[in-house]
């Protein structure tokens, strides 16, 4: 049985990964990323330790039939939302444009998602 002959030479994609854009780009990303995802969890999980510790403050009617429990749940989605609209706006800016420079200096080696799917 032969075994596969042993390459040293780095691949295209390792070159890509070990460039400086590539890393700017990662930092880019992970910069929004990390502290935008961790301000949700935390912002969830206030909503669920005040639904579960604070019952009376939940229940407090704002309008009518209308609790702070409800707002705040309903926060919970539009936050999302707009957390989605803000990572587009960022991404159109500060993201696509690293991201496009690098497929282009690296030709056919890295397809863009949509260009992969076609």
């Amino acid at each position: 049985m032969d075994s596969p002959p042993i390459t040293t030479a780095a691949t295209d994609v390792q070159l890509i990964d070990d460039s400086e854009e590539f890393r700017t780009l990662r930092r880019s990303f992970r910069s929004f990323a990390f502290p935008v995802t961790i301000g949700f969890v935390l912002w969830y999980l206030l909503y669920v330790l005040l639904s579960c510790y604070a019952p009376g403050l939940m229940g407090i009617k704002v309008l009518g039939h209308v609790n702070v429990a409800l707002v705040l749940g309903l926060l919970q989605f539009a936050t999302t939302f707009v957390i989605a609209g803000w990572y587009a706006r960022y991404a159109d800016r500060r993201i696509d444009p690293p991201a496009a420079a690098i497929r282009e200096a690296h030709g056919a080696v890295v397809h863009a998602p949509r260009e992969a799917a076609e």
